[in-house]
């Protein structure tokens, strides 16, 4: 488990792999922005490739691939960059990574938007605006082939290979759905949404891969490799290369992980107010209570035969590693939709990870592929969606609704509460009733409460 150890794990971290602006978004039938490809692309760009292709790169990120001789080895290869071109983008990653351990600015709930525009101007002022195309592009085949996992030839089952197609797609197979913004993930079997989990996600500076993994393996009470990362140089117990025992309270991974090929993971360790929020560093974070029911179903939903006394003396013994593997592999998808139809309700998602999905545009895909039309909304209900759009964009524009606070008294006035920052809003269609992706069944939010079945 050591693919990138210098952001890459939580016992894994992941990576966001293109540069803003190196690509053109080109018309498409999902709400996750597809682009062109940029020189040096494959020509038959699968649907799940296409969507990694908009990811917007940071520089941690480019920190953690820089550290891969491989991809060394490549940017020589391929873009002929010379060794001090890549010592520039070597400083100018850690220059970044500095100024995250001196602010902690990963640590918190807001949105750093301004990171891919500060990847994407840096690495054009390093290597022009042509090398940093081809750059985007070579990161992309970089992950799109996939990094060697400890399961790498062992892999039992047939899982899907590529991403459902259109917006809001609805499994007819067993498979897990991540949807990033919605901060939820769904277990399908065989075509039956079977339960929902509110997750936590990766930081803005660290964030959740887009596309299709793979889960194969249950590995119950895991060690943890801390990596050289600034959230781990505040840690008072963990050095970077160490190795942390399973069962340790310094373990972030809980008593279960789940590795969807590196360097991504599901697992717990999560307390229940992270759930619902950035948590991560790149990994899909779960409470230690939701991750034995999320795994306890995965086996099933794998026709893995294992007993609940099985999986109890599993757990049971916290300092004993226990690897499982399923009958069957589990697609996984990690979607980043943020205009969503459920059963005649519009959910429009803040843009997390800055990817400007909430337009117009991808609006009227996501009606169309469910027969309807924007211009079959009612006036308000237009208006509102658009506002939406606007609202729960990286970057609302001032609209003429907004007017300014009035200059509250010095003397009696008490500092304003600050509002928690608002990650939806969802808009009645009663028209397309019964339509779209599928509403949250028995949805485990985290925090224990036992909750009714919408299935």
């Amino acid at each position: 488990m050591n693919l990138l150890p210098r952001l890459f794990l939580l016992s894994a971290i992941t990576t966001g792999l293109a540069l803003g602006n190196a690509c053109v978004t080109a018309p498409n039938n999902s709400n996750s922005p597809i682009t062109q490809a940029s020189p040096g692309a494959s020509p038959t760009t699968s649907p799940a490739q296409a969507q990694l292709a908009s990811v917007k790169i940071t520089l941690p990120l480019l920190d953690a691939l820089l550290a891969e001789q491989p991809f060394q080895r490549e940017l020589k290869d391929k873009l002929k960059l010379s060794d001090q071109q890549i010592d520039a983008l070597k400083r100018a990653s850690q220059d970044e990574i500095n100024r995250l351990r001196e602010t902690n600015a990963e640590e918190t709930d807001g949105n750093d938007t301004d990171a891919p525009t500060r990847a994407a101007a840096q690495v054009r002022s390093i290597l022009g605006e042509e090398k940093a195309t081809q750059l985007s592009s070579l990161a992309n085949e970089y992950w799109a082939k996939g990094a060697p996992d400890e399961n790498k030839g062992e892999e039992k089952g047939g899982a899907a290979t590529e991403m459902l197609p259109g917006p809001n797609a609805v499994p007819n197979d067993t498979r897990i759905v991540v949807n990033i913004p919605a901060f939820r993930m769904d277990l399908f079997q065989n075509g039956s949404l079977v339960k929902s989990y509110k997750v936590g996600i990766g930081y803005p500076e660290f964030p959740l891969p887009f596309g299709l993994r793979k889960a194969q393996t249950i590995i119950f009470n895991p060690s943890w490799t801390p990596p050289d990362s600034p959230w781990v140089a505040k840690m008072k117990n963990a050095t970077p290369g160490e190795t942390i025992e399973p069962g340790s309270k310094d373990n972030p991974l809980g008593p279960i992980k789940i590795p969807i090929g590196l360097p991504s993971l599901i697992h717990g360790g999560k307390s229940p107010a992270k759930i619902g929020k950035f948590a991560s560093h790149g990994c899909v974070g779960l409470t230690n209570s939701q991750i034995k029911d999320f795994a306890m179903l995965l086996m099933q939903a794998s026709n893995k035969q294992v007993t609940d006394k099985e999986i109890a003396n599993y757990l049971a013994d916290k300092t004993r590693t226990k690897s499982v593997k399923l009958d069957q592999a589990i697609p996984v998808e990690l979607r980043y939709e943020t205009i969503v139809l459920e059963d005649g309700k519009l959910h429009i998602y803040k843009d997390v990870y800055a990817q400007d999905t909430n337009t117009e545009e991808n609006l009227r895909r996501v009606l169309e592929a469910q027969g309807g039309r924007l211009e079959d909304l009612s006036q308000e209900q237009r208006q509102q969606a658009l506002d939406a759009l606007n609202a729960m964009s990286a970057k609302p524009k001032p609209t003429a609704s907004a007017s300014p606070s009035p200059s509250p008294d010095k003397k009696t006035a008490k500092a304003p509460k600050k509002k928690a920052p608002q990650n939806e809003v969802v808009i009645d269609v009663s028209t397309l009733a019964g339509k779209g992706y599928p509403a949250a069944v028995n949805l485990d939010d985290g925090s224990g409460a036992k909750r009714k079945s919408n299935g």
